[in-house]
């Protein structure tokens, strides 16, 4: 009887040990997904994608610093970049800010020189 106590003892021990180890796995991994952001390469050549689209480009940039937003109630992690290019013979050149955890291009501002 003593040993049929002992592996139930174990046995209630190993179920909860699992039991931990999953839901503290699915914890991090959650916590993790909600922290990842996009690479900031991977933006630049989105939006340079999206320029080339209307013509080609001299240059660009992009701070790989993440850098907070706050907009009204909306709290972000943005980066900010910029591109070049010749418009009509004059170098023109824009800069954009991007959403650091999707990706998105939220705005996009024309210098004037």
């Amino acid at each position: 009887m003593n040993e049929e106590n002992e592996l139930s003892y174990f046995k209630g021990g190993l179920a909860i040990g699992v039991s931990l180890g999953i839901i503290s796995g699915i914890a991090s991994t959650l916590w993790y997904q909600k922290q990842r952001t996009v690479d900031a390469d991977l933006v630049l050549e989105n939006v340079k994608e999206a320029f080339l689209k209307e013509g080609p480009i001299e240059g660009s940039w992009i701070e790989f610093e993440k850098k907070p937003l706050r907009k009204f109630a909306i709290h972000s992690k943005t980066y900010n970049g910029g591109i070049s290019r010749l418009e009509d013979g004059v170098m023109v050149q824009y800069e954009f800010t991007a959403d650091a955890l999707t990706g998105t291009v939220i705005d996009v501002k024309r210098i004037k020189e």
